[in-house]
């Protein structure tokens, strides 16, 4: 079993001790059909000899690499999976097997092929395409390290709670590489809210909500803004725990001790507006601006503040220098064609709703606020057709709840509250 503290969400490889571990829980996770946990390096099942292959060899070669392997004879026991596979190649728990020996030894480039062996034989298991990704995270191909935990995680990956909690971390600091804030926050606090903390969760947390594009493993006790990055992280565990007390402790705390330090107050005032102050939020992301004349996103949440009060001229004013500022940024048109639409200037609110659309073409606030746009410039069938999609990607955003499924930076509710996460499904 794994610690209930979640130490071992970290991406160095000390970090990664316990995960190793969890090849003793996934190997018959391979079985596409049950996806049960088993032990780590399971014996070939009874009955799926290939024909022709020698029965009696490769059954004691079978026994003797797991013996081999239960004893850390890994030498030998690589050799001895290595010649039942020559033998019987469509044996994927042997694939399976062979590929967890190379990762607890470090030798992910080893591990990721055999573990593509596995993942050929049962391709609709997640597991095998979660560790591929896990190894090449190792690799720092993270590119494709983060398409294949993509893939494990569509798959699914039965009842394993640990791995799912492995794929999410690592899922959420890889969108930190793509710049992908709101996923990431997003991402990392569901493990929070279900109890966990590390170092490294903490970690990633004050990197998300300070939009800081790098790895944890980065901020090293040397590391010399590490202090507010893991301040920030702090308040943002706490605040995904829905411990409100403790996070308004820690954020005003952040926002007095480091004034001036980018996007501290921008992350306070996202907070404040989780908790309904808009006041306070408002004065935030003005220190904010203040900082930091050219924060698109600063200018963007003050002229939110400013459309849900309609006050609508200065709400205008703001998203449209904010749009100026930053053209391919889908918040800046949503909340621009918003105002426009409020301000009865039906054509710039389809023209700056549209370009929303076409940043984000899987955000169903976009198409609900197109609907009454079109509505209003006497658009039946577009606007039947945005209802339609709103309602579709409505119902696709509510079953990934949780997954963190968000372009760029994240549409603003119309009443922001404060969400349970949810569970990986």
């Amino acid at each position: 079993m794994f610690p209930a503290s979640f130490g071992f969400i970290r991406s160095d490889r000390a970090g990664l001790a316990v995960l190793r571990v969890s090849c003793l829980v996934l190997t018959c996770i391979l079985n596409a059909s049950a996806q049960q946990p088993a032990t780590r390096r399971s014996a070939a099942p009874a009955g799926s000899q290939n024909a022709g292959a020698p029965q009696e060899s490769f059954e004691k070669l079978a026994a003797d690499a797991k013996a081999a392997a239960d004893a850390d004879r890994l030498d030998d026991a690589i050799a001895l999976y290595r010649r039942a596979l020559g033998l019987r190649p469509q044996w994927p728990e042997g694939w399976w097997s062979l590929a967890t020996i190379f990762y607890d030894r470090d030798n992910y480039a080893e591990a990721a092929k055999a573990f593509k062996e596995a993942a050929k034989l049962q391709p609709k298991a997640g597991s095998p395409w979660a560790m591929i990704g896990l190894c090449y995270f190792q690799l720092g191909r993270y590119d494709e390290a983060f398409n294949y935990i993509q893939q494990g995680r569509e798959l699914g990956v039965g009842d394993n709670v640990e791995l799912t909690r492995v794929m999410r971390y690592h899922d959420g600091v890889l969108a930190l590489l793509k710049g992908e804030f709101e996923r990431a926050q997003m991402t990392l606090g569901t493990l929070s809210y279900e109890g966990l903390k590390s170092e490294d969760l903490i970690i990633g947390l004050g990197l998300s909500v300070l939009r800081m594009g790098m790895l944890p493993k980065q901020v090293d006790l040397s590391y010399r803004d590490r202090d507010v990055i893991r301040r920030a992280g702090l308040a943002e565990h706490f605040n995904a725990q829905k411990n409100v007390s403790d996070a308004t402790r820690e954020y005003e705390l952040l926002a007095r001790d480091f004034p001036k330090f980018p996007n501290v107050q921008y992350a306070y005032g996202r907070f404040l507006l989780g908790t309904r102050d808009d006041d306070g939020a408002l004065a935030a992301f003005q220190r904010e601006v203040q900082n930091s004349p050219n924060h698109a996103l600063a200018r963007l949440q003050i002229a939110y503040i400013k459309l849900q009060r309609k006050e609508l001229p200065e709400g205008l004013a703001l998203a449209e220098a904010a749009v100026k500022l930053h053209p391919k940024l889908p918040l800046g048109h949503y909340i621009l064609g918003r105002l426009y639409l409020d301000s009865s200037d039906i054509p710039h609110a389809i023209e700056q709703l549209e370009l929303a659309k076409g940043l984000v073409p899987d955000e169903p606030k976009i198409y609900f606020a197109l609907s009454k746009a079109y509505s209003k410039a006497n658009r039946r069938a577009d606007a039947e057709r945005a209802r339609e999609a709103f309602t579709r990607l409505n119902q696709k955003a509510e079953e990934a709840a949780g997954r963190g499924a968000v372009s760029g930076d994240a549409i603003p509710e119309d009443n922001p509250e404060p969400k349970k996460p949810q569970p990986p499904r």
